[in-house]
């Protein structure tokens, strides 16, 4: 009988060798296993919408409820810091998702100052897209040049993908349209910027929450 709990690969995990090309990263594939992305692929929610959304905003299948819970819980937290030597014990958590990538995105950046570690996840099956190299997160030598990059990352069956950030934690994809499936994962400082980007997510959760008003 299916249950709504997920077995994600920590083993993989705690075994998987550090990159420092261009910077420290890890790369687990199928993090996810097979079986459990045929249990989660047809229960993902439904977003129609580009953007980043707050679980809470969204109406989650217990499998996705499950797999949000562990994404913030303590094993994977205990993990990466150990992974990278990290001192985020204590850090605040905060966790989105999305479901469909605009025009718009995907362009060079670093992530905010506020964020001490990224997170990704993706949940998508292949595509033909994908396999054009369509939205395919790359890890980038600088910031002019998309196609500068040491490694790309397709957005597929469960890849997990983890940075510390910094000042040159340049990434990027080429432009895709589509749906496309992330949990995006952060774990926060506590300045005053960090509180403020916090907030806002806290906000974001609770106006997407509200029915819509012509």
């Amino acid at each position: 009988m299916a249950t709504s709990v997920l077995n994600p690969d920590y083993e993989a995990l705690r075994t998987a060798q550090i990159s420092s090309d261009p910077f420290p990263h890890l790369v687990v594939e199928n993090f996810i296993h097979s079986a459990d992305l045929e249990r989660l692929f047809p229960v993902l929610p439904d977003i129609s919408s580009g953007g980043s959304w707050p679980p809470e905003a969204l109406n989650l299948s217990p499998l996705v409820a499950d797999l949000v819970q562990q994404m913030q819980g303590e094993k994977l937290r205990k993990l990466i810091a150990e992974k990278f030597d990290l001192q985020i014990a204590s850090a605040p958590t905060m966790l989105t998702m999305r479901g469909q990538t605009r025009e718009k995105d995907g362009r060079i950046h670093c992530d905010s100052v506020s964020k001490l570690v990224t997170v990704l996840l993706y949940l998508n099956p292949p595509s033909a897209a994908f396999g054009r190299q369509e939205g395919c997160l790359r890890l980038l030598r600088g910031p002019d040049d998309v196609e500068d990059y040491a490694i790309e990352v397709p957005p597929i069956n469960g890849t997990l993908l983890i940075f510390p950030n910094g000042p040159t934690t340049w990434h990027g994809h080429r432009q895709y349209v589509g749906p496309r499936y992330t949990i995006q994962l952060n774990y926060m400082a506590k300045d005053s910027r960090a509180r403020i980007e916090l907030a806002r997510h806290k906000l974001s959760a609770l106006a997407k929450r509200l029915p819509f008003v012509a």
